[in-house]
C-alpha cells in the first residue's frame, strides 16, 4: 500500500517518491504494477530504518549546507517554494524552473542568476532529492542572460600609487591603514581575513614577517611572507609597539586615532573602507570604485604584471579555480603596455634580421643604429 507519494519529472523520466507502509504480501503487488507503467521508476524510503539512523542522517543533512550563508540559501529556497505554491505547482520539471528563473532574469543580473540557481540546487538536492543540474535547457538559458554582460569590480591599486602612499602618508593619521595595506597586498587578504588577524597569527624573525592565516574561505590555512621592503617592517612594528597593555583579546587592528590605539578593534565595515581612504587620499577618480576586494585584486594583478605564473597565483591567494583567479587579474594599462612592447620588439627585431640576410653582400663601410633593442651582431 503506497501513501504520501511525491511525483515529479526529471528530463523525459517521471520518478515517483513514496514513503511505504506496507502488510508484506501487498509490497510486491504494489511495486509490479508501478514499474509496468512506461518512463516510471520507483524509489523507495521505507520505515524499516531505526530512529538512530534517521537521527543520524538529519544531523548531517542538516550540516551540508555552508555555516556562514546558511540563511541565505533558506531564503533562496523559501522564495521558490513559495513561488510555486502561487503558481500551484507540485511537479519540479525543468519547465517550472525554466519559468521561475526567466521571472527573475527580468529583475536580477546574471550573477545573481547563477547565485540563486545555485542556492535553490543545493536545497533542493538536500530537501526534495532534485538534481536540477541535470537539466540542459535551464543550463542554457542561464548562460545566455550572461551574454554580454560584466560584472562590476573593485579598481585596483597600483604599484606606485601604494609607494606613494606608503612614503607620503602621515603615521599620525595613517599608520593603521599603512600596515592593514602592507598585509592585504602582501598575501592577497580578504577583508574577513584582515579583521580576524591576531597577533598570534604574525612571527617577527627580523628580517620578515611570516603570517599566518588561518581561518580563510575556502577552509585551507594560508602562510605568506613580508620582507623588509622600504620600511614595511619598521611601520609593522612601530603599529605593534602602540598597542594598550591592558587589551584583553588578540584581534591585530584596533582602531588608531592621532598616533594612539584604543583597546576597540576594527570591524569589517571600517575594513573594506580603507582602500577607498588610500584612494581619497591619492586623490584618484571614482572612489567609491576601490572596495574591500581592492587589495586582494591588486596583489592578484601585480603579480601577474611581474610575468608570475598563475598557478603560483591561485596557490598564494587560495583560489582553486583558474577561472576565479583570472577574474581577480586586472587588466591595467601598465601590463597593456609590457605586451605591446614585446610584440613591437619582435616585430623590429625580425625584420632587421632579414634586411641584413638580405643585403649581406653589400654592407656600407660605416653603419648608424638608432633607437635599437636586442640588436645582435655575429
Amino acid at each position: 500500500m503506497l501513501q504520501n507519494s511525491t511525483l515529479y519529472c526529471k528530463g523525459e523520466k517521471c520518478v515517483i517518491l513514496a514513503e511505504v507502509q506496507f502488510e508484506a504480501r501487498g509490497l510486491q503487488c504494489a511495486e509490479d504494477k508501478i514499474a509496468s507503467l512506461p518512463n516510471v521508476c520507483l524509489v523507495h524510503m521505507n520505515n524499516c530504518e531505526s530512529e538512530e539512523i534517521v537521527e543520524a542522517a538529519n544531523i548531517a543533512i542538516s550540516n551540508l549546507l555552508p555555516t556562514k550563508s546558511r540563511s541565505l540559501y533558506d531564503i533562496a529556497y523559501n522564495r521558490f517554494k513559495k513561488w510555486c505554491a502561487e503558481k500551484n505547482v507540485q511537479v519540479y520539471s525543468e519547465n517550472v524552473l525554466l519559468a521561475y528563473f526567466s521571472e527573475n532574469a527580468k529583475n536580477y543580473k546574471s550573477s545573481t542568476l547563477w547565485a540563486q540557481y545555485s542556492m535553490v540546487k543545493s536545497c533542493l538536492i538536500i530537501y526534495d532529492n532534485i538534481d536540477i543540474s541535470k537539466f540542459p535547457k535551464l543550463i542554457a538559458f542561464l548562460k545566455r542572460t550572461g551574454d554580454g554582460y560584466q560584472a562590476k569590480k573593485s579598481k585596483i591599486l597600483t604599484k606606485s600609487e601604494i609607494d606613494r602612499f606608503l612614503s607620503r602618508a602621515d603615521d599620525k593619521e595613517f599608520l593603521m591603514i599603512k600596515v592593514e595595506l602592507i598585509l592585504g597586498i602582501a598575501g592577497a587578504c580578504r577583508t574577513d581575513e584582515l579583521v580576524n588577524l591576531t597577533v598570534d597569527d604574525i612571527e617577527d624573525v627580523g628580517s620578515s614577517l611570516i603570517v599566518k592565516i588561518p581561518n580563510t574561505k575556502t577552509k585551507i590555512p594560508r602562510i605568506f611572507v613580508v620582507t623588509d621592503v622600504g620600511n614595511m617592517l619598521e611601520l609593522f612594528r612601530k603599529y605593534l609597539s602602540l598597542r594598550p597593555p591592558h587589551v584583553k583579546h588578540k584581534r591585530l587592528f584596533l582602531y588608531y586615532k592621532a598616533g594612539k590605539c584604543s583597546s576597540q578593534p576594527v570591524g569589517k565595515n571600517t575594513m573594506g573602507k580603507i582602500p577607498s581612504v588610500v584612494a581619497s587620499y591619492l586623490k584618484l577618480p571614482d572612489v567609491a570604485c576601490y572596495t574591500g576586494h581592492c587589495l586582494r585584486r591588486s596583489s592578484a594583478t601585480l603579480l601577474a604584471d611581474a610575468g608570475v605564473d598563475i598557478t603560483i597565483i591561485k596557490r598564494h591567494a587560495g583560489w582553486k579555480s583558474t577561472t576565479v583567479a583570472e577574474g581577480y587579474v586586472e587588466n591595467s594599462i601598465e601590463n597593456k603596455t609590457k605586451i605591446a612592447n614585446q610584440v613591437l620588439v619582435v616585430t623590429t627585431t625580425s625584420a632587421i634580421t632579414k634586411t641584413v640576410n638580405v643585403s649581406e653582400s653589400n654592407i656600407p663601410s660605416n653603419i648608424n643604429f638608432e633607437n635599437c633593442t636586442n640588436v645582435t651582431f655575429n
